[in-house]
């Protein structure tokens, strides 16, 4: 079992930045791919990065070249680290872990969630 725990979330003006942290407990997360997601009031669920258990990233379209997902995992964490922000970019942010993952998008291939953290973006 993997628990995992967002941090870092909050209120900031567009243009500005934001690190989320995830926090991983249970077991080493060395061998998982890492995602992050996020959904909005009543929106589904939605990729926004993953880097998988061998270091390959991949962003979704809107957050490509704002966002950029690390791991480290002598510290078992994972980071996103948000320039840039939008407006658009307000949700709540959820931190997700897949065994050997290879990076896939999906929300419903990964095995553990964490709570989640409040990204609010104001215009």
């Amino acid at each position: 079992q993997v628990q995992l725990v967002e941090s870092g979330g909050g209120l900031v003006q567009a243009g500005g930045s934001l690190t989320l942290s995830c926090a991983a407990s249970g077991r080493a997360i060395s061998r998982d791919a890492m995602g992050w997601f996020r959904q909005a009031p009543g929106k589904e669920r939605e990729f926004v990065a993953v880097i998988s258990w061998t270091g390959r990233s991949t962003y979704a379209l809107d957050t490509e070249g704002r966002f950029t997902i690390s791991r480290d995992n002598v510290k078992n964490t994972a980071t996103l680290q948000m320039n840039n922000l939008k407006p658009e970019d307000t949700a709540v942010y959820y931190c997700a872990a897949k065994f050997f993952g290879d990076g896939t998008t999906s929300y419903a291939a990964y095995d553990y969630w964490g709570q989640g953290t409040q990204v609010t973006v104001s215009s």
